[in-house]
């Protein structure tokens, strides 16, 4: 149920949104073991003009911000950053231009159909 959130400048991604974001799914997939269909990831471009960074970030550097249930391993966590970086490279950016950022939730702390998440089988685990 990871809800994910990525922010970039405008215009470098051109057409390759959709398989942008697909990559970013299949990382979520591959390393913390969720369903294929939970899917929940947006995409925010911003003129460049709108991003202050360091000035050794190229124009690609990309912010990911994933809140997820709390319980991963960090061995899945590890997992998740480099499959990131791995599955990133093809649209050019390199381990530097990726920024991620967990924040862990506890499963009474997220409501889905009105009810805390912890009073829901989720269909997978956590704890992987």
């Amino acid at each position: 149920m990871p809800s994910t959130r990525v922010e970039t400048a405008r215009g470098w991604l051109g057409e390759s949104r959709a398989a942008f974001l697909a990559a970013i799914q299949q990382a979520l997939v591959e390393t913390i073991l969720i369903p294929d269909q939970d899917r929940d990831i947006r995409l925010t471009e911003y003129d460049p003009e709108n991003l202050l960074k360091s000035a050794d970030k190229s124009a690609r550097h990309t912010n990911i911000e994933i809140t997820l249930f709390t319980g991963r391993s960090i061995e899945a966590k590890r997992r998740l950053y480099a499959a990131l970086v791995r599955l990133l490279a093809p649209f050019g950016l390199t381990a530097a231009d990726i920024k991620v950022v967990l924040i862990e939730v506890d499963r009474p702390n997220w409501g889905l159909n009105g009810v805390p998440a912890s009073e829901i089988e989720l269909g997978f685990k956590i704890d992987v």
